[in-house]
């Protein structure tokens, strides 16, 4: 006799149907408690926006007839200790300061011997971090003596745990260890809550070794949870074994059950709404934010799934989207009404799109759309970054005010490395429309990728000081080294001398977690590396330019043309301003490289000029000479932008 595997439902409507079949299947003259579940945000992650994890599993919990509550708790941490502080931390990400100060409470005993040298290890690190918000390192050791385990009472003494059937947790980045201290309190205390945790820091072995080695934790959803959540809450209320739902993993006599992995979700138009209700209330009542008619916050909204370019081209130094990197968009229709609903019901224009990349065909639908309709929104987008003038211009007036368009280089070659698909002339090309249009960019200049010569950078460097009137880059830093990206998973291709957890993990976890199974991030050095001494200009240069950009007056490079005329301001240097004229071809040239990267050969086509390339090319390599335009291979590009605002 065989048995056939039930298949694995691909949508939520699927879901839906599964679970209202196996009520009917298990239906009982008395209909059973539904299991009730709290969802709990702990520290550290941002304060200043709701967790979309947490709205999105409440809402679907509601869906599937389940009482779901959501705590934003870390809203209740950045009130004790400083909302200021709180957010600082949130953002340093460079030893997992957040984790270390919640280690105590939640491993007890086990806290390995290191955790006490934490702040003596990182204290340059550290003190750069208190000194941003007027403290001490003595404030660190404060918060993690006195304020957590405050913090974690006041936490059993606010919510009625017992109520409880399921608390579920969700971690990202620096909320693993805070949520596990909490986690053992409520198991102490009500032995028979079950808890379940997910998000990224679970995502595929890490998960694995975190239930193993965490006795805290009795599930955990690995992977996206639209399916497996609701799945989850029906096993435990029919009394099924949960161990054979997909995607959900559990310890058993010291070994992980695992059901296996569910396909990446492809229905997204089909999901609730999310419900951030529970967070602007608690947010108003703490003073965090005000409840004034119009919000300002930015409500997270999920448009799209995965990664497109990274399904074809995964960037060497990328670790998102581990198991997920299938692109998969909701429609327009589906994120007009999201973001409008959002609107009425939240009282905020304002919007974050959670996705990895924007779907380009928005910019035929969505974006276009958006215009058409006359909404008002402020809606931050990742990008990639070969997009067009007309492109930019288009986000622009569909509400886009902000953008992460993955620029990491200014470096042809570099860029190539990474697999990035794109220029360093495009990236600027991107840089100076998103400046005329008046949309922030958010961007870094990385370094240390095998292959990469200090030729390249100095060649970098000469770019970079022709861009003081756009806007600089965040930073300048070594890349980092993130399980699933590339140059962690392929070792033969990236040769290391040495590849091992982040030396922070061991300062925070016990010894009985193997680090090297659910560490993300890790220290490491490649066979080929360029050292840092290379980028001492490079960094200098990057300071300069990020120091400027405070002053009441930025730099500019303008031009306004007529025909055959075209005068150029310069104004990126205030101690030596300068303006430029030229007449005839010349100016047409000029304006000609403007929109675009485009070659001499192209330019007199369309120009119909009767120079030879030759002297078309020595016309605009005169232009690159005076610093006013800038060539990458054989295309050149004007980096003036127009004086006239908003074409």
């Amino acid at each position: 006799m065989t048995t056939t595997a039930e298949p694995v439902p691909t949508t939520f409507r699927e879901v839906g149907a599964r679970v209202a079949a196996r009520r009917q299947a298990h239906a009982r003259p008395a209909a059973p408690r539904r299991c009730r579940t709290a969802l709990v945000s702990m520290p550290f992650i941002s304060q200043q926006r709701p967790s979309i994890q947490l709205g999105l599993l409440k809402a679907i919990a509601t869906e599937h007839g389940f009482p779901a509550r959501t705590f934003h708790l870390n809203l209740e941490f950045a009130r004790q200790i400083d909302p200021v502080a709180y957010e600082e931390i949130s953002d340093f990400r460079r030893c997992f300061v957040g984790d270390w100060l919640f280690a105590r409470a939640a491993f007890g005993d086990a806290t390995p011997a290191r955790e006490a040298s934490f702040l003596d290890r990182y204290e340059e690190w550290l003190r750069e971090l208190t000194e941003g918000f007027g403290r001490t390192l003595e404030y660190l050791a404060a918060v993690r003596d006195n304020d957590v385990p405050r913090f974690l009472d006041r936490m059993m003494d606010l919510v009625p745990w017992a109520d409880f059937d399921v608390v579920g947790f969700t971690s990202t980045f620096q909320q693993n260890v805070a949520s596990f201290a909490l986690a053992a309190r409520i198991k102490r205390a009500h032995p028979s809550v079950i808890t379940l945790f997910g998000g990224a820091n679970f995502e595929g072995e890490m998960g694995t070794e975190l239930v193993r080695s965490i006795p805290c934790i009795d599930y955990a959803v690995i992977g996206e949870g639209d399916q497996a959540f609701p799945e989850f809450l029906l096993a435990l209320e029919r009394g099924d074994d949960v161990a054979a739902v997909a995607g959900v993993v559990c310890r058993r006599d010291g070994t992980v059950v695992d059901a296996g992995d569910r396909p990446p979700f492809s229905d997204l138009d089909s999901l609730p709404l999310p419900d951030y209700g529970e967070y602007f209330e608690r947010a108003e009542q703490l003073g965090l934010l005000d409840s004034a008619p119009r919000r300002d916050v930015s409500i997270p909204f999920e448009s799209a799934r995965g990664c497109w370019w990274g399904r074809k081209h995964h960037c060497t130094f990328c670790g998102l989207n581990g198991k997920g990197m299938a692109f998969r968009a909701k429609s327009p229709k589906r994120v007009r009404e999201e973001l409008a609903s959002a609107t009425r019901r939240y009282r905020s224009f304002s919007f974050e799109a959670v996705d990895n990349i924007l779907d380009m065909s928005y910019l035929k639908t969505l974006l276009p759309e958006l215009i058409e309709a006359g909404t008002d929104y402020q809606i931050f987008y990742e990008v990639k970054s070969n997009l067009s003038r007309d492109h930019l211009r288009l986000l622009k007036q569909a509400g886009v005010r902000s953008v992460q368009p993955g620029i990491e280089s200014l470096s042809t070659p570099v860029l190539k490395l990474m697999r990035k698909g794109v220029t360093a002339i495009q990236n600027v090309n991107t840089l100076r429309w998103a400046r005329y249009y008046g949309i922030t960019v958010g961007w870094n200049l990385l370094y240390g990728f095998p292959g990469e010569r200090a030729d390249d950078y100095r060649r970098q460097d000469e770019v970079l000081k022709l861009l003081a009137h756009l806007e600089p880059p965040n930073g300048l830093g070594r890349i980092w080294m993130e399980r699933f990206s590339p140059i962690f998973m392929d070792r033969t291709r990236f040769p290391t001398r040495y590849l091992r957890p982040h030396d922070s993990y061991r300062h925070i976890y016990p010894e009985g977690v193997a680090a090297d199974q659910m560490a993300y991030f890790f220290d490491y050095e490649f066979e080929d590396r360029i050292p840092d001494e290379e980028l001492v200009l490079t960094r200098r240069i990057v300071d300069a330019w990020r120091e400027a950009w405070k002053a009441p007056t930025r730099a500019a490079l303008t031009f306004r043309s007529a025909d055959g005329f075209v005068q150029i301001e310069d104004l990126r240097d205030h101690t030596r301003p300068g303006t430029y004229t030229f007449a005839g071809p010349l100016a047409a040239v000029y304006c000609a490289f403007s929109d675009r990267p485009t070659t001499p050969a192209a330019v007199r086509t369309r120009l119909g000029l009767p120079w030879p390339v030759e002297e078309i090319t020595g016309a605009v390599e005169e232009f690159c000479a005076r610093g006013l335009m800038m060539h990458d291979g054989e295309q050149f590009l004007s980096l003036a932008l127009p004086a006239t605002d908003g074409r």
